[in-house]
């Protein structure tokens, strides 16, 4: 099949807001849909380049025993040290935009419409100018939005934390509204979701229109 334009879109939101759903909703529909955290998951599997960009930069105490990365040691260390956090970054940041950039090509290689990759700190690195969100070519960033009190009322719902723990999660993000400003499309989630899921029938119809033009 020839290759195509496929349309790029950028899917993020706030935690709670129901990206994920709208994620599975977009597949379902037919777009190709690509999820940042999972390839991050991939890169930092026994073999993978991030985890050797790990252990070169933070050294082999971050493995287990098995040779896997020690989630918890590292997410410990990067939550307390800023500088680490960056340094992490900077190294993981660019393998997954590299894999995102490089499953993009094939997606379109093979025909597909509408392409998306899932960021749940896309406008994050937007707005910082740096990261993820600032280098891949989107056609469109689409924010799930949900107001604030409905993420931490979902987030306690759906992980069992304290209702501090979940506002700690929420306020680590960009808050919503300014996500909300720097979107290019905003599915709001806020109400009942079979107005979420015609929204984005709506939307990736349209999408898939602009990609045939």
């Amino acid at each position: 099949m020839a290759e195509t334009n496929g349309l790029l879109v950028g899917l993020t939101g706030g935690i709670g807001s129901g990206k994920s759903r709208v994620a599975n909703l977009l597949e379902e529909l037919g777009a190709a849909v690509d999820c940042s955290d999972k390839i991050v998951r991939e890169l930092q599997s026994p073999g993978g380049a991030g985890l050797a960009a790990i252990v070169d930069a933070f050294g082999r105490e971050y493995l287990t025993p098995a040779g896997e990365l020690d989630r918890p040691k590292l997410g410990k260390l990067v939550f307390q040290d800023p500088g680490a956090r960056l340094r992490l970054n900077l190294l993981i940041h660019p393998l997954v935009t590299a894999e995102h950039q490089r499953r993009a090509a094939a997606h379109r290689a093979r025909g597909v419409a509408v392409i998306v990759a899932d960021i749940p700190l896309l406008l994050e690195g937007k707005k910082a100018g740096r990261g993820t969100g600032a280098v891949l070519p989107f056609d469109v960033i689409a924010l799930v939005y949900a107001r604030q009190e409905q993420q931490l009322e979902r987030v306690v719902a759906r992980d069992g934390l304290s209702h501090e723990d979940a506002l700690a999660r929420i306020a680590s993000q960009l808050p919503i509204e300014e996500k909300r400003a720097l979107a290019d499309v905003v599915i709001d989630n806020s109400g009942a979701w079979d107005d979420t899921a015609k929204r984005v029938r709506e939307l990736y119809d349209e999408w898939v229109r602009r990609a045939r033009v």
